[in-house]
């Protein structure tokens, strides 16, 4: 009988890092029913309830980011950090792993340093083409590091490097709606072109004004939108869409099943965030991307391009976007040819099976 597989995952602070942390330990759990996988995450940040709905344990470090506006706040970053070390170390040796993963983000950082120092094997797990200071800095005592862009040389050592893609959130594939139905399902008219507009869990302020600020275009338009403003500007919206009667809007804070969302659009506006870019990828479908400026190395972008130089998709800069994003998007939504080239194209660069092939890596690690 082969010994038990124990494993730590580490990392999170967005829905991009928490996704494929919890489609990898999926996979696992798909292979070794038997396994037991404890997440370590940042106390306060997204994966302190998401790794629990997803049915798996978590344990919280006092981790956080340097204050780069405010130096002196920084003392207390790297007590945090002091502390996160020491409890990291504490947790690994009550838990035993014979294999830690990493897939960014604060956590990952004290987590993936002493499973190292304590010659457990490591493999980290890079979303985006543009890597992370943290996996920046762990790559040299990873075992293993999967990526999900080509070129990733100039980051990690080529020797380590597995390209594997990013693993999504598995009830996308699950969804065996019509686009008929998946249309209805939002009170729409499935005869007409549809668009959707989705900013992240939290939402983004530049999409939400793209719409915003064009609101007798929507009206005086033949295609229909779904619109997840998010939970951050779902009150402030409402406020502003008092009295207006669109009935080819549909507004949410936040939509539950992403895979029926999907199948009703012809055309998705998204940020360029790594996890959304794979799940376009791997359901080939049509994208606008509007990268968000607002994070570490401009690496939005990079995806946004690392798409948009394939024709893969359409990039639009951040600051362009209220007055021209619009507009565009309902120009390509009838643009049939356009949006069968952008289909066809992003299929392409998708990269199937990811979670168990980084599973299969993690497991061959463990022995």
């Amino acid at each position: 009988m082969e010994k038990e597989l124990r494993v730590i995952i580490s990392g999170g602070g967005t829905g991009g890092h928490i996704f494929p942390a919890v489609s990898i330990a999926n996979a696992v759990k798909a292979l070794r029913p038997d396994a037991k996988i404890l997440f370590v995450g940042a106390l306060g940040r997204m994966e302190m309830q998401r790794v629990p709905a997803a049915g798996y344990e978590i344990k919280g470090l006092p981790i956080c980011g340097f204050d780069r506006k405010n130096l002196l706040k920084n003392f207390k970053v790297l007590y945090k950090i002091w502390k996160s070390q020491r409890m990291a170390k504490q947790i690994i040796k009550d838990f035993k792993p014979q294999v830690a993963v990493g897939v960014g983000g604060y956590a990952s950082g004290p987590t993936l340093n002493k499973a190292a120092a304590m010659g457990i094997p490591c493999l980290i797990q890079e979303q985006n083409s543009y890597a992370g200071v943290t996996n920046k800095l762990l790559a040299k005592k990873a075992a293993k590091i999967c990526v999900a862009y080509e070129g990733m040389e100039r980051f990690f050592p080529a020797e380590k490097i597995i390209l594997t893609g990013n693993p999504v959130r598995q009830t996308l594939f699950d969804t065996t709606i019509t686009q008929e139905e998946a249309i209805k399902s939002f009170g729409l008219d499935p005869a007409k072109k549809t668009i959707l507009l989705v900013g992240g869990s939290l939402g983004a302020r530049t999409i939400n004004e793209s719409v915003l600020q064009h609101l007798d275009q929507v009206k005086g338009t033949d295609v229909q939108f779904i619109w997840q403003t998010g939970k951050y500007y779902s009150a402030e919206i409402a406020k502003r869409l008092e009295g207006q009667n669109i009935p080819n809007l549909v507004v949410t804070d936040f939509i539950t099943d992403m895979g029926a969302a999907y199948k009703a659009a012809d055309l998705v506006i998204s940020r360029a965030g790594a996890s959304s870019i794979s799940e376009f990828c791997l359901i080939g479908k049509p994208v606008i991307l509007v990268p968000s400026p607002n994070v570490a190395e401009d690496h939005q972008t990079k995806n946004a391009l690392a798409l948009a130089n394939r024709d893969a998709a359409i990039y639009v800069k951040d600051a362009e976007a209220p007055a021209t994003l619009l507009e565009l998007a309902v120009k390509t939504v009838n643009d049939e040819k356009k949006l069968k080239s952008l289909s066809e194209n992003v299929l392409k660069l998708a990269l199937p099976d990811s979670a168990d092939i980084i599973a299969k890596e993690v497991i061959k690690l463990a022995k």
